[in-house]
């Protein structure tokens, strides 16, 4: 796994000189197309119908734009900003322990919004979000959001969990068979917070106010939880596509996971016995945005997807085939695919409860000057999924 992050203080430090450091004009009109755009992204993320001829949300735009779409799928946050940082991309749909690495290390510029005229629709509570607004600048716009979700066997699990203790801690299913080896995690190091979001409940001691603030105390309880962790898990994933197999053929029974598995899940011919919950210590999650590159090769295509990116109809789209939660709200309102009642399934009420990605830095709000940085984060859990 490579690391390609600058954390800690230095990121905040450049983060404060961004204004100097990213006086870059922006431009005042969108020209003629450049006739390609290359985006990076989350699996799911950009459809063209070749996996259902109902999901395409590509073709129309190239044929209104002239602007061919590539599309650069990515499976981590840092994987993301490796590409990024090795250049040739126009855009990329960062989540929120990306895009500010991305400010810090001047890989992507603000976005002059009144070039995009269904700015105007975002839903308020995106509009200026600390993870891509700096300094009053935004740079790019919101595309999806969501929780990261527990996925369960049905037929191991008639109710649903409603603990994530399931995956943090060895004990017997309902179906009276242990969960050691029948149990997966995500291999990022985002992670971590997965396991301090579940130990703010089980341990109220630690103190644990944010699951990406974490002083050194906090810190070793939550890698030492992981280390225990370590001895259920069949696997860590990252591939969606893996997972979704995974569940299908190899005794996975229970997992962190996207909606975009669980509906890959469902979806297919028969259905898998899946379902997903949000059990009671929360969840964290991950509000995604469509970020402009420093050197995009092709800036007009770019602001053109852009614009295309916040339709309605694309958005519902997008949050149909993904299972996540559209940005625009007239979304939520007479699409075909989400139905009126999707954006409520998918958590459209649950903003606040979502303890979103970020990256963690060693200033932060709750610790001062005490937390953990990402860098720590990588090394450690490596170490962790080595066994170490």
């Amino acid at each position: 796994m490579k690391s390609t992050l600058r954390t800690g203080t230095a990121l905040a430090v450049m983060l404060s000189m961004n204004g100097a450091a990213l006086a870059q004009d922006m431009p005042t009109a969108v020209g003629a197309g450049e006739g390609a755009v290359s985006i990076v992204a989350w699996v799911g993320y950009i459809e063209r119908g070749e996996s259902d001829p109902t999901i395409d949300w590509v073709t129309d735009f190239e044929k209104a734009t002239s602007c061919k779409v590539s599309v650069k799928t990515a499976a981590t946050s840092d994987e993301m900003v490796t590409l990024m940082n090795n250049g040739g991309f126009d855009l990329v749909t960062a989540s929120g322990d990306a895009s500010l690495r991305l400010v810090a290390g001047k890989k992507v510029v603000p976005v002059n919004t009144d070039l995009i005229p269904s700015w105007k629709t975002v839903d308020e509570r995106l509009a200026n979000s600390p993870w891509y607004t700096v300094d009053g600048k935004h740079y790019g716009v919101p595309y999806q959001w969501g929780p990261n979700v527990l996925m369960y066997n049905t037929k191991v699990f008639p109710e649903a969990p409603k603990s994530w203790s399931v995956v943090f801690e060895e004990q017997n299913l309902p179906d009276g068979k242990t969960n050691a080896g029948r149990v997966q995690a995500y291999d990022g190091p985002i992670y971590i917070a997965d396991a301090a979001t579940y130990l703010m409940t089980k341990d109220p001691s630690l103190g644990i106010k944010d699951p990406y603030e974490l002083n050194e105390t906090q810190y070793a309880a939550v890698i030492e939880l992981l280390k225990g962790q370590r001895k259920l898990v069949g696997r860590y994933w990252h591939d969606a596509a893996v997972q979704i197999d995974d569940f299908n053929t190899e005794g996975v029974v229970a997992s962190g996971s996207w909606p975009y598995q669980v509906g890959a899940l469902l979806y297919q011919d028969p259905p898998a016995p899946v379902g997903s919950t949000i059990p009671a210590e929360g969840a964290t999650g991950w509000a995604d945005t469509t970020m402009l590159a420093a050197d995009a090769p092709h800036p007009n295509c770019a602001y053109m997807w852009m614009e295309h990116s916040l339709q309605a109809k694309v958005q519902g789209d997008v949050a149909y085939w993904f299972g996540s939660v559209p940005v625009v709200p007239a979304a939520c309102k007479g699409n075909e695919l989400l139905t009126d009642e999707g954006c409520a399934a998918n958590g459209f009420d649950n903003f606040a409860a979502i303890k979103f990605w970020k990256t963690p830095t060693t200033q932060c709000a709750t610790q001062g000057d005490q937390c953990v940085p990402y860098s720590r984060w990588v090394s450690d859990y490596i170490g962790v999924m080595g066994g170490q």
